[in-house]
């Protein structure tokens, strides 16, 4: 979770932006295994053998119950420095609108030299588990808890507030290739890049497996219902994630991808197994990023299966790391942004007119993947701005001059950011000095907005006495959903959140069937303390989605918005091969598909599957599998104003000279213009029956063999089911010698491969024959 507080976080992450307790309350009795699928969220991964107590967690229908006044989540992530003890007000546990959130994010733990989850060395210094609050009215401790800090304030309110879930956040911006020491100072340990990721590329399964066993203990030792990691970021883009990780993670960034697959994967089961022994549900989550960039080297993001809901931080979409002005978080796009067009967005065809610096683009990358349910919105609480703007309407869309961006940023030029009075929120850059980025509270945002100096100033260095300088307007752009700050006399822009902003990105969860909101952080909420005519923390914004989502309908619980078969069949479909890092455009990796049925699937098998609007309506495959968009439930020419509907449906088929045996693969190039998760709702069609593919761990389907209607059995078939003609074309005795993976073949030569013969249309290595289709390099000669 990007922290605009943390010491040598702020302007550093929005850089690589660019570049015990029962869960709920509710006593968990294991029960029949059929009864706890009943209450499985859709397409959520169950780990195998093991019957996960669901039903602790979620009701029949696979809504998470989080009590009758609140049909939404608002989740907030609660940090650890905010102690007070370096002279700032303090935001503690007691602090908290208990009654208005439903899940609390504790930032952060992190992973130490030995691959463990930890938050440092018991200590009374340590705000975790060691620190106390003498004479601070709801901070004594729980003696009943054999620990004190946050942790143990946080057990104490959960006693009262059963309904509240607490996770422990591992990772955020600062600590995700590295740890801050007992001493203060970073250490580099490689954190989750070399936790995951060998130095080779390949996965490390060894310090996963670590990680996961400590996590585990962790929770149970401190009362968490489960863990959220916060990886920034596992991806192939270059030089992305924090500057001082980068010589460790550039060198592992073909590697990255797999490793988190194998992290979540890993961390999975074990919860799952440990859920099992302890008769209650432990959550798996993570804060994603909602960066277009950032997500095209995340491939399809293939963990979403793993995870009870993703966080989307769908904030830091603009900022002071470059000079375009724009909004931190807005809702919607307006086809005015100007670093989206200055790249070609709204005048290239190819990207279908879509802006995606927006949360409504990044919530519809996930709901390719993800019922809407189990997709959070993450709004901030806190500001970003610059100063010395020109151009734009009331600096909007204007542009701020680039300058030498902060020490260790990792930019050659960033933009102009806000600093002083209108950066209160500020961290250092790694030469000690204040880095630009107008980063603010809320709370002390409005009081700028009311021409007030609050008295809290001094605690963040500026003398008593301090005067503004010029007048901050409130301004606000309804087609954007995005409020800000204009000071005319600084030309000082910043972007804000407040009361109507965060009412009507409460109605859009609503209206959308989202699940909810995550908070970055609670402590930038603000309340108006009258007997000193300032705005000071509060929870004033957290209130106002409470009410908004208590009464609301039930969040969408189901993926698909048809009607899938009810059978599904044992065949395994995958994008992969994704072409690395800025190589990856257009986004072009191969598709294999893969007969784990024992029937043979005939030449003409009809595949369909939906991928999130996020990407335009252009996809297309260039191996004769005759991919065509079928229905695109949005099609205007932009997304001005929100993206229509969720998904693009795709209809390709096998070849109808082309037969897939059980245990085959086939494989296409399929090509897209913009990110989209892993496309999802699948349908194989053949002899006039269609199924469900049993990837999709779709609610209510049933794995079976084509035709049979029963589970599938062990032993070979060869049998092909009745449908489109099998008859492979004319050829003649196999003489040619077999095909090799490893060995050259140039144009014209001949092997013989399942049964065929073929030919090289042009030098290949390592195509296997029968796999790249009829536009592909080798032609089939025919059986023999």
């Amino acid at each position: 979770m990007l922290s605009p507080t943390r010491a040598r976080a702020t302007l550093l992450a929005a850089c690589a932006a660019v570049a015990g307790l029962l869960v709920g309350g509710l006593a968990a009795t294991p029960s029949a295994a059929a009864d706890q699928e009943s209450c499985r969220p859709d397409g959520l991964y169950e780990t195998p053998g093991v019957d996960v107590p669901y039903c602790s967690v979620y009701d029949s229908d696979g809504r998470e119950k989080m009590g009758a006044d609140h049909q939404r989540r608002v989740i907030g992530y609660f940090t650890s420095w905010r102690t007070g003890k370096d002279g700032k007000a303090a935001y503690l546990a007691s602090d908290i609108p208990w009654d208005k959130v439903t899940h609390l994010n504790y930032a952060f733990a992190h992973i130490d030299g030995q691959n463990k989850i930890s938050v440092g060395s018991d200590s009374p210094q340590n705000a975790s588990t060691g620190m106390t609050w003498p004479g601070v009215a709801g901070a004594e401790m729980d003696p009943a808890l054999p620990y004190k800090g946050h942790f143990n304030l946080l057990g104490k309110f959960k006693k009262q507030h059963p309904d509240v879930k607490t996770l422990v956040s591992v990772g955020g911006w600062a600590e995700t290739g590295g740890y801050f020491g007992d001493n203060g100072d970073r250490v580099n340990s490689g954190g989750f890049y070399s936790m995951a990721t060998n130095a080779d590329g390949s996965v490390n399964q060894a310090g996963i497996n670590t990680f996961a066993d400590s996590t585990v203990a962790f929770i149970k030792k401190y009362g968490f219902n489960g863990v959220d990691i916060d990886y920034e970021y596992p991806t192939t883009m270059k030089d992305a994630g924090n500057p001082l990780d980068h010589t460790l993670a550039n060198a592992r960034r073909a590697g990255l991808v797999k490793g988190y697959a194998a992290l979540m994967k890993t961390l999975r089961e074990k919860l799952d197994r440990a859920a099992a022994a302890d008769g209650k549900h432990y959550l798996l989550t993570v804060a994603a990023p909602s960066s277009g960039y950032l997500l095209r080297g995340m491939e399809t993001f293939q963990v979403q299966k793993y995870l009870d809901y993703v966080n989307i931080m769908s904030y830091d979409l603009h900022g002071a790391w470059n000079e375009y002005v724009g909004p931190n978080a807005s809702l919607f796009d307006d086809g005015k942004d100007t670093e989206l067009a200055q790249g070609g967005v709204y005048s290239t065809s190819q990207y279908g007119g879509v802006g995606y610096l927006n949360t409504d683009w990044a919530y519809h990358y996930f709901r390719g993947s993800m019922p809407a349910g189990r997709i959070n919105i993450g709004l901030p609480y806190y500001t970003r701005g610059f100063k010395n703007v020109q151009g734009g309407t009331d600096g909007l869309w204007g542009r701020a001059a680039t300058t030498e961006c902060p020490a260790g940023a990792g930019l050659t030029k960033c933009g102009d950011g806000a600093v002083g009075i209108d950066n209160l929120w500020h961290d250092l850059d790694t030469n000690g000095k204040e880095s630009p980025a107008g980063s603010n509270p809320m709370w002390h945002a409005k009081n700028l907005e009311k021409g007030v100096v609050g008295d809290y100033v001094t605690q963040y260095g500026f003398p008593a006495g301090t005067k503004l300088t010029g007048s901050y307007a409130r301004k606000y752009d309804s087609t954007l959903v995005a409020p800000w700050l204009w000071n005319a006399e600084k030309k000082v822009f910043l972007s804000t959140e407040d009361e109507q902003s965060v009412a009507a990105k409460a109605d859009y969860v609503v209206d959308r069937g989202i699940g909810g909101t995550m908070i970055w952080e609670l402590a930038g909420d603000y309340a108006f303390n009258s007997a000193k005519g300032q705005y000071e923390p509060g929870s004033t914004l957290t209130s106002a989605m409470y009410e908004k989502f208590k009464s609301a309908t039930p969040y969408g619980a189901k993926r698909s918005t048809i009607d899938l078969p009810a059978e599904a069949l044992d065949i395994d479909v995958a994008f992969e091969q994704f072409p690395l890092g800025d190589s990856n455009y257009p986004i072009g990796p191969k598709l294999k598909i893969t007969n784990n049925t024992r029937t043979t699937l005939p030449g003409g098998t009809e595949f369909r599957f939906d991928y999130a609007t996020s990407a335009p309506a252009n996809a297309k495959d260039q191996s004769g599998f005759g991919t065509t968009i079928i229905r695109s439930d949005h099609t205007a020419a932009n997304n001005i104003g929100g993206l229509k509907g969720d998904y693009n449906r795709v209809s390709l088929k096998l070849p109808a000279w082309q037969t897939l045996a059980p245990g085959a693969s086939v494989q296409l190039d399929f090509v897209y213009y913009l990110p989209t998760s892993t496309p999802s709702n699948w349908t194989v069609t053949f002899g006039g029956t269609s199924y469900s593919l049993a990837g999709d761990l779709a609610r209510g389907t049933t794995v079976v063999e084509p035709g049979t209607g029963t589970s599938p059995s062990p032993g070979p078939s060869t049998t092909p089911t009745p449908g489109p003609s099998t008859t492979p074309p004319p050829g003649g005795s196999c003489s040619a010698a077999a095909w090799s993976a490893t060995a050259e073949y140039g144009s014209g030569a001949t092997v013989s491969h399942a049964s065929h013969q073929w030919k090289a249309k042009w030098w290949t290595k390592g195509e296997t024959p029968g796999t790249t289709g009829e536009w592909g390099v080798w032609q089939d000669l025919g059986a023999c």
